[in-house]
């Protein structure tokens, strides 16, 4: 293999700059362009791999130690782009089928819904495959035509000139777009598109333990893509309305009991309905306002996993009012029997499932 140094004949002590300016004279010389020998083409190869290793400080240094990270010609193209302003693989037609947009889709459900899954009927407004002409984009009975502009390559080569002269650059044909072709009797019903609007219904189910943000994937259910190109994905975004007994914390329901002071004091059994049923709640004995009695395997299911969380229900006991003179009279022999003390400050409470550590004491 040629020393890259005496390819480029530069020393071995030679700066970045004085590699990048003998590089530079010798591209001049050597670029296809400008001396269309094979030897010049082979020698102009020869001289870009050079500069592509002692141009990088890593790979000049691993090459003055014995070795080569140039490996061939991988940089070749990418300095070839740099100072040409094109690349020497053309890149050729590209398809008219392309991937369809993703599309998002927000569904509202019920707490209850979420507890055990549920299936959606959704009407969803889309682009779907024309079925006229199957994406093929042409009337029925036609086909694509190779464009006569760049003749089915896509692309129009340029000379533009520049300081190595004139050289030759590609870009994309403007008569076919870079396709190759061209449609001359498009499809009349998607116009050229291959695909449609359409109103399309479809059925999706909604796993249990689904919350209010979480988003969920099915693929293949976008819009289709042009020419017939394949579907993106569908994305529902979860919302779950509001209710008005219970509320969601975690995979937990929580709700509120309101309890006489008589149930309270003595206990009792409260069957409440749930959202999935009737739920028995046990009122211990001396009940306070702001326990939570909490009933197992009752709140929503696990949305990973097995299992539900809990319901728990937390404790409002209600004090009568408006008492006839029985009442007053039974309530005040209870009063007196118990010897109740009077009234204190205690510690501070907020809300029923939310105790604060602060205390404040009373004198």
């Amino acid at each position: 293999m040629a020393d890259h140094y005496a390819v480029l004949g530069v020393e071995r002590s030679a700066t970045p700059e004085e590699i990048k300016k003998a590089y530079r004279r010798l591209a001049r010389e050597l670029h296809p362009d400008v001396n269309p020998g094979a030897d010049a083409a082979e020698k102009f190869k020869e001289v870009t791999h050079a500069y592509d290793v002692l141009s990088d400080p890593q790979a000049r240094q691993q090459y003055d130690l014995g070795g080569d990270l140039g490996g061939g010609l991988g940089g070749f193209g990418d300095i070839f782009e740099a100072f040409f302003g094109a690349s020497p693989r053309a890149a050729g037609p590209r398809s008219r089928r392309e991937r369809g947009q993703d599309a998002l889709l927000r569904v509202e459900v019920e707490l209850r819904d979420v507890i055990f899954g549920t299936s959606r009927e959704l009407e969803v407004d889309t682009a779907v495959l024309c079925e006229t002409c199957d994406g093929s984009c042409c009337a029925p009975g036609t086909e694509p035509a190779t464009c006569d502009i760049c003749g089915g390559t896509g692309m129009i080569q340029r000379s533009v000139r520049s300081l190595l002269g004139n050289v030759m650059t590609q870009s994309p044909c403007g008569t076919c777009r870079g396709f190759g072709t061209t449609i001359p009797h498009p499809c009349p019903t998607c116009s050229g598109q291959g695909r449609v609007r359409a109103r399309r219904k479809m059925k999706v189910d909604v796993p249990a333990g689904v919350d209010t943000g979480l988003r969920l994937q099915l693929p293949d259910q976008g819009e289709a893509g042009p020419a017939g190109g394949p579907n993106g994905d569908l994305y529902l975004e979860i919302k779950v309305r509001h209710h008005d007994v219970f509320h969601r914390s975690g995979d937990d329901l929580l709700a509120t009991l309101e309890v006489h002071m008589t149930d309270a004091a003595l206990g009792a059994t409260a069957i409440i309905k749930g959202l999935d049923g009737d739920v028995p709640v046990e009122i211990k004995p001396g009940s306070q306002s702001g326990d939570v009695v909490t009933v197992k395997g009752r709140g929503v299911t696990h949305l990973r996993g097995t299992g539900r969380g809990d319901l728990r229900v937390g404790l409002h006991v209600l004090t009568p009012t408006k008492l006839d003179s029985a009442e007053v009279q039974l309530l005040q022999q209870f009063a007196a029997k118990r010897k109740t003390p009077p009234p204190k400050l205690a510690h501070f409470q907020q809300g029923l499932f939310q105790k604060l550590r602060d205390r404040f004491t009373g004198a």
